[in-house]
């Protein structure tokens, strides 16, 4: 019956995301907005529901555990899961501006929740702060919009189309019910996978926090999955890489921040394993984009297999030190003398190169 709830919940996630996707890009259509708008806002935004979601229902349950492990592990496996598997199936282009404006932003935002985060709780007012940044952000998105190329609208029309004359979601009392719908569903879904995870914890003898940054946050990314995946099969690889980039974004300054607020006076408790080695790793994850971003402006289908490589070593690591196992440092060690060195001789190298060539 668990299992059950919790793949009841996941899929109510996903159809309530997609639901609300659609709905509130229609309404937005209809009304006038630029299709490339509808992409870097409401799509990107609309695919990280299911992490803020999961994420209000779990401080409204009193599970704060679930609530920022849910965001800090859905960061790093957008990144590194979405983006390696993405690049794997077709190198992946990477506009300038996301070089320029969309990482650094990405970076700054993991940086400010790191230094929100130091004292060991994200209160009310850091909750506000955040928020109030993805208004900002949001507006000057929408603002900036206005003096996009002519390439960049073409490819967001492509993907985001306005409802056709008679067809089944023209009419705005449909666009509006899927927005509702599309909600309900989020919450219901929201529900049934924290109690699931809570129970899933319980049984397997490990926190809160390493189901929450393992098997929740790969859930509730499954609409950043699907969207970025299907955008490098069809070849728009902006939108592959600019959903991914823009749902981080979002996941630290709007789950957090509308979580944040609503754990009142007590606030979000960071977890001291998440503070002492998760929230470092979403940095760096954050920061490695930068460089691997750079060489040649595109990120080549050996970096994407690096990416999918260090998403599995994450992983292993929870699991050895849920465990207690015996080989957690002799693992640790090889990964800090050895692996990590190398992958970054290994980035330097094909930096060095694709500076050469330019």
């Amino acid at each position: 019956m668990t299992i059950l709830m919790f793949l009841g919940g996941l899929a109510a996630l996903v159809g309530g995301a997609e639901l609300l996707v659609r709905g509130a890009s229609k309404l937005a259509l209809s009304f006038g907005i630029s299709p490339l708008v509808v992409g870097l806002t409401i799509v990107a935004f609309g695919t990280s529901a299911p992490e803020m979601a999961v994420s209000v229902g779990a401080v409204l349950e009193g599970k704060t555990d679930i609530a920022i492990g849910n965001v800090v592990g859905s960061n790093i496996f957008n990144v590194l899961f979405i983006l390696g598997l993405s690049a794997l199936i077709t190198p992946l282009v990477v506009n300038i501006q996301l070089i320029r404006q969309e990482v650094p932003i990405m970076l700054g935002a993991s940086l400010l929740l790191l230094v929100f985060a130091l004292d060991g709780n994200v209160g009310l007012l850091d909750g506000a702060m955040l928020f109030a940044l993805l208004l900002a952000y949001t507006v000057f998105l929408i603002v900036q919009s206005r003096g996009e190329t002519r390439a960049a609208n073409e490819e967001y029309a492509a993907e985001f189309k306005p409802a056709e004359k008679g067809g089944w979601d023209e009419r705005l009392p449909v666009q509006i019910g899927l927005i509702v719908i599309g909600l309900a569903f989020l919450v219901l879904g929201s529900n049934w996978l924290v109690t699931a995870s809570v129970i899933f914890a319980k049984a397997l003898g490990v926190s809160d926090v390493v189901i929450a940054l393992t098997i929740v946050a790969a859930g509730t990314s499954m609409p950043e999955v699907a969207t970025s995946v299907m955008a490098a099969i069809k070849g728009e690889r902006d939108i592959a890489v600019g959903n991914v980039v823009g749902s981080s974004t979002f996941n630290i300054l709007g789950c957090v921040g509308l979580s944040g607020m609503a754990a009142g006076s007590a606030g979000l408790v960071i977890p001291a394993s998440v503070m002492a080695f998760d929230m470092w790793v979403m940095v760096a994850v954050a920061l490695a984009c930068l460089p691997v971003f750079m060489t040649g402006r595109e990120i080549a289908r050996w970096e994407g297999g690096v990416f999918l490589f260090y998403y599995v070593a994450y992983v292993s690591y929870l699991v050895l030190l849920a465990q207690q196992s015996a080989s957690l440092p002799l693992y640790a060690t090889a990964m800090t003398s050895f692996v990590l060195p190398l992958t970054v001789i290994a980035m330097v190298v094909a930096m060095v190169r694709s500076t050469g060539k330019a």
